[in-house]
């Protein structure tokens, strides 16, 4: 099933689910379709990417802030995102997609994600999203913090985040949409590297 129908699907069922606290991990039962697999049938590295969004939605409709980010006219977008591999997921194989908010620093919104096979993670992959108002400009995390304290989450239990996570970030960031970034490869580090 391409991500469009999947995604409302995932929302509508999600409506029907018990409610989660905003730091509590999420599970969504999934199976791999043959839309998520490649030519060894098993799931495409790059598609693990759209199950996961799958997952912060089946989460986003679990925690109560889905309805507010939707009634402001916000759209989540991801800004960078990792992922390792243990073991592949097979065409018809059963699986989870664990999430879970790990907090939010001074810009961004950050979850693990988790494809679990029989109580054993096969793939893990840690995400860093913004909300961007209807204008394009960010919305700010204490607005965040706000609406999710409106819908009755206790924040005085965020997780504060590994160093690593924001090293990380640091390392891998591009430069703003206003600033420029010509495509040039720099032959010399190809060669040396």
């Amino acid at each position: 099933m391409h991500l469009i129908p999947r995604t409302i699907w995932v929302v509508a069922r999600a409506r029907r689910r018990p409610r989660v606290g905003l730091w509590e991990p999420t599970t969504l039962p999934m199976r791999a379709l043959p839309t998520d697999v490649d030519i060894a049938l098993h799931v495409n590295n790059g598609q693990y990417f759209g199950l996961f969004d799958l997952g912060r939605f089946d989460a986003m409709v679990r925690t109560g802030l889905w309805d507010e980010i939707r009634r402001r006219g916000w759209t989540p977008v991801v800004q960078a995102e990792q992922i390792a591999f243990r073991r592949s997921v097979t065409l018809g194989q059963r699986f989870d997609v664990e999430t879970r908010l790990i907090g939010l620093d001074e810009r961004a919104v950050w979850f693990e994600q988790r494809v679990v096979v029989d109580g054993d993670v096969a793939v893990r992959a840690y995400i860093c999203t913004r909300l961007r108002k209807k204008d394009g400009r960010p919305v700010e995390n204490d607005e965040i913090r706000a609406i999710a304290a409106a819908a009755g989450h206790d924040l005085a239990g965020e997780p504060t985040l590994p160093e690593w996570l924001h090293e990380w970030r640091r390392s891998v960031a591009l430069p703003s949409t206003r600033t420029p970034l010509p495509h040039a490869w720099d032959l010399d580090t190809v060669r040396r590297g």
